[in-house]
């Protein structure tokens, strides 16, 4: 978390991977993972910005699932959390945890805004499908 809020302010950038210049919110992830185990994440896949796409490929998910420990269950800073923005289509977004408790919130790349951290608030909170640690 602490390293993601360090990118706070850098601009949004579809699929960019670079603080100050630009980054998406699996940009913002593939950084933080840089920083933390020196390399870049196995296999990152290819992506559309549609938050809306239909289909049935749950790359997002799948890539989490090999790379990422299984949620235990304990809210925490830091956890990865995946979201579904829209129903019927793949999950795509993503955030990182900030504060959690009573007024939880998530550091997170969207266009028109670019990286922040925004309120984890009950639509938000809706739209989450699968949380991920760093192991």
């Amino acid at each position: 978390m602490a390293i993601a809020r360090v990118w706070v302010g850098t601009p949004y950038l579809h699929q960019g991977s670079h603080r100050g210049v630009g980054c998406d919110c699996l940009g913002l992830l593939r950084a933080v993972w840089r920083e933390l185990y020196g390399c870049e994440p196995d296999g990152v896949p290819a992506y559309t910005p549609d938050w809306g796409e239909a289909g049935r490929d749950e790359a997002f998910f799948r890539g989490l699932s090999a790379q990422m420990a299984a949620w235990n269950g304990v809210e925490r800073s830091g956890d990865v959390l995946l979201f579904r923005m829209r129903a019927g289509a793949v999950a795509k977004h993503l955030g990182i945890a900030g504060a959690v408790g009573a007024e939880p919130t998530f550091i997170h790349a969207y266009a028109g805004h670019g990286v922040c951290e925004s309120a984890l608030s009950l639509p938000w909170q809706r739209r989450i499908v699968a949380r991920f640690q760093f192991r």
